[in-house]
């Protein structure tokens, strides 16, 4: 018996040594010897194959591995990222992150002379609060400003957070479905009303939520693989009244070539202040004073030349 476990060992593990060779073969087919009443039949089992050039195959990686912080909310801070950043799904939809119907009461961007990162979307205290994406809870506890909060990194190595909670479900290092629950969305940390606060970030970057994620009624992921310039991570390059246009990058390619058509030069009109020019090309008050290294108060000339980064 021993003897036939060995051949039957070695054997195996030759057929899927070649067969990593070979992504070609579909199937492994294995004869077994069969003692049955003392007469030896030949039993023939079929295992499927996968190759690891399939794209439908995901294959999982250890998320847990880099950073694995249960106690701090962002464990990136000493960390630097390259851009473009590249992140993928195997998903197209995501879960809703409230059951009721999405009302977005404040956008990722500039808001009251503060950087505000994530969305706003409206709830009632003790509405269910979803994961929008399959993974692993980081981070749960009460974190300063935010609250009650749940991190969940997921398997792209994308994190989301669910802030101002009024209770927290899960634990950390609990795993979790597309659509699971995880608490109750509240009013906790600073906080002017119930409300979820929604984060989505990458390696300590945080991403405009909307550059990602579809949050209307379809919850679409925009694309499977999407390039994230440095403007859809620093909300001094939007508002938070509105959402800023979108100009998906599915390439790396495209990524970079975007760089270039991202500052214009606006040469100031009769009637134009901060505000108007602002709205006008779709960028914040913020990012023109920074960009002119100018103040917000600043008187503006006719002619006068500014750059804005769009």
């Amino acid at each position: 018996m021993k003897t036939l476990l060995f051949a039957f060992s070695f054997f195996l593990g030759l057929t899927l040594s070649f067969a990593q060779e070979d992504n070609s073969l579909e199937t492994l087919k294995i004869t077994l010897p069969t003692a049955v009443e003392k007469a030896n039949l030949i039993k023939e089992i079929e295992i499927p194959l996968l190759s690891s050039n399939d794209p439908s195959v995901s294959i999982l990686h250890d998320i847990k591995s880099e950073y694995w912080d249960t106690t701090v909310y962002n464990p990136y801070k000493n960390t630097t990222v390259n851009f473009p950043i590249n992140i993928t799904f195997n998903d197209t939809t995501f879960a809703s992150p409230v059951l009721n119907q999405k009302v977005i009461t404040s956008r990722y961007g500039w808001r009251r002379g503060r950087p505000h990162k994530g969305i706003d979307i409206d709830l009632i205290t003790g509405d269910s609060v979803v994961s929008v994406l399959d993974g692993i809870v980081r981070f749960a506890r009460y974190s300063h400003g935010h609250g009650k909060t749940v991190v969940v990194r997921h398997y792209n190595g994308l994190e989301t957070t669910y802030a101002h909670l009024s209770h927290i479900a899960v634990k950390i290092n609990d795993t979790l479905k597309k659509g699971q629950y995880l608490g109750k969305g509240g009013n906790t940390g600073r906080s002017t009303g119930s409300h979820l606060h929604l984060a989505t970030s990458y390696k300590g970057e945080f991403i405009h939520p909307e550059y990602l994620f579809n949050f209307d009624d379809t919850n679409t992921i925009r694309s499977q693989n999407l390039w994230v310039t440095r403007k859809w991570t620093r909300p001094s390059y939007h508002s938070s009244r509105r959402l800023s246009k979108l100009a998906l990058f599915e390439t790396k390619e495209q990524a970079l070539a975007s760089l270039e058509k991202q500052r214009k030069v606006y040469v100031v009109r009769k009637g134009d202040t901060l505000s108007r020019i602002s709205k006008r090309n779709k960028t914040s008050i913020a990012a023109i004073c920074r960009t002119n290294k100018i103040k917000r108060t600043a008187t503006l000339r006719i002619g006068q030349k500014l750059i804005l980064e769009l």
